[in-house]
């Protein structure tokens, strides 16, 4: 497909391994910068409103990912089915894809901002909120799901991007609303005294703004990926595959945060000391995770152009490159993190709350046994997105399913219960990562093989 859009990258001829870095490493960036500003939102509440506002901020986490991750999964169907019409090279399909992806993006934001405002109390009362807790963590919800139709609809534009191989765009978007969000946390924190509900409203800000600016650029493109705002609408066909595509992979972010709001509720019995330092903790394990997560999307978009143009001989490449890129990234970063683990932590509670021993000392415990080791994660990851690049959406997730949901699930009813400590409950995830990961490549292995053998006997029937 002939393309002047000079932010593109070819992934169907030449090395991978160069290819898949620089697609990978603007989007972990993208992803760091993200989790930067996301701490300064954590920071500037711990540092300015105490350990019971930094303990409520954290008890939303899961909560959010659960009510979004659904629908934000789709932007990985919009992601695919355009990176599998670029293979092909049909332009108008890319571009009923490109509107449609945007009118879709309307219709779930909408619904999410419903379910959350209606959920958002009643669900954190199960997830077992302490209720010194409670009213701040609702009020922030409330606020946050304000700003979830914009977060949709930029994530369904930066997949568009991430179809043609551009992830450095994006990460100037978020350099911009980013640093934003960072302004108005500090001023309506400490200047305006409103605590975790100027957090949420610096997000929300932050939120439109990278949304204005997303649709910006693909306004201004001249390529297939132009966007026209009269010509946004729901095309049924293509919306139907990007749910049929995207919807298992927001299933299972879905399904891996059920897991993680029982966990979130079990660290919740253990007090507010040891949610905060949960909290801290898994923010800085995010930074890991996002930047191994690049490469997850990298699997899906390259594998999804070659499988569209038919070249199956380069998707173990894809595979390998991806791999040593994860390792690349997640070994050093978990190393990192495990060295200077008091010094991070200490760094979202002043030194002066009375929690702050308690908080350093518990979050070092995550850290051990969850953060140094999140690249088996990203390897994890990697496994799920080399299938479904590969066409099949559904298999992770049910793969997903019984590895991480159900397995942790089990081993909270069953280990947790007998030996109730928090490394007891830590080590649910790496256990759950490992299982995961040898089932994905397993699936990738007799699918892709079955693949090649189908392809040679065509090969085979068309010579004779």
């Amino acid at each position: 497909m002939s393309s002047t859009n000079a932010h593109s990258i070819d992934m169907l001829s030449g090395p991978v391994f160069p290819k898949i870095l620089l697609f990978s490493l603007p989007l972990a960036a993208t992803g760091i910068l993200q989790l930067l500003f996301n701490a300064a939102d954590v920071i500037v509440v711990g540092k300015f409103a105490g350990s019971t506002s930094l303990a409520a901020v954290g008890a939303t986490s899961s909560l959010i990912n659960l009510l979004i991750g659904a629908f934000m999964g789709v932007s990985i169907g919009v992601n695919i089915l355009i990176a599998r019409c670029i293979g092909c090279r049909q332009e108008e399909n890319v571009c009923r894809a490109v509107h449609c992806a945007f009118a879709l993006g309307l219709v779930l934001g909408a619904m999410v901002l419903a379910l959350g405002l209606a959920l958002c109390t009643p669900l954190l009362r199960l997830m077992a909120t302490p209720e010194d807790v409670l009213p701040l963590s609702s009020l922030y919800l409330r606020i946050y799901f304000l700003g979830v139709p914009a977060a949709l609809l930029y994530n369904f534009g930066a997949a568009v991007l991430r179809a043609f191989g551009d992830t450095r765009r994006p990460l100037v978007f978020l350099a911009i609303s980013g640093s934003v969000n960072v302004v108005l946390n500090l001023f309506f924190v400490i200047v305006c005294h409103l605590g975790v509900a100027g957090v949420a409203i610096a997000t929300v800000v932050s939120q439109y703004i990278s949304l204005v600016l997303v649709v910006r650029c693909l306004m201004r493109a001249d390529d297939c990926s132009h966007l026209r705002l009269r010509s946004i609408r729901l095309y049924r066909n293509e919306a139907v595959q990007m749910i049929q595509i995207g919807l298992p992979a927001g299933l299972q972010s879905v399904i891996f945060n059920i897991s993680n709001v029982m966990i979130q509720s079990s660290v919740n019995s253990f007090g507010a000391e040891v949610m905060a330092a949960n909290t801290a903790a898994a923010n800085l394990e995010q930074f890991i995770y996002t930047a191994d997560n690049a490469v997850f999307h990298a699997s899906i978009t390259f594998t999804s152009q070659n499988f569209g143009a038919n070249r199956l001989d380069r998707v173990p490449r894809i595979l390998g490159a991806c791999a040593a890129t994860v390792l690349l990234i997640g070994v050093p970063l978990g190393v990192a993190l495990r060295l200077f683990a008091a010094p991070l932590l200490g760094l979202y509670i002043a030194k002066t709350d009375p929690s702050y021993t308690a908080v350093l000392q518990y979050g070092m415990v995550r850290i051990m046994y969850i953060g140094s080791l999140q690249f088996l994660c990203g390897l994890m990851e990697l496994g799920s997105g080399m299938v479904r690049g590969l066409g099949r959406a559904w298999l992770p997730m049910f793969v997903s399913a019984a590895g991480a949901c159900v397995l942790r699930i089990v081993w909270i009813l069953s280990v947790f219960r007998v030996w109730h400590t928090l490394p007891a409950l830590y080590l649910s995830y790496p256990v759950s990562w490992v299982v995961t990961l040898l089932a994905h490549l397993g699936c990738y292995y007799f699918i892709f093989r079955g693949m090649l053998h189908r392809a040679r006997a065509y090969q085979t029937v068309k010579k004779e």
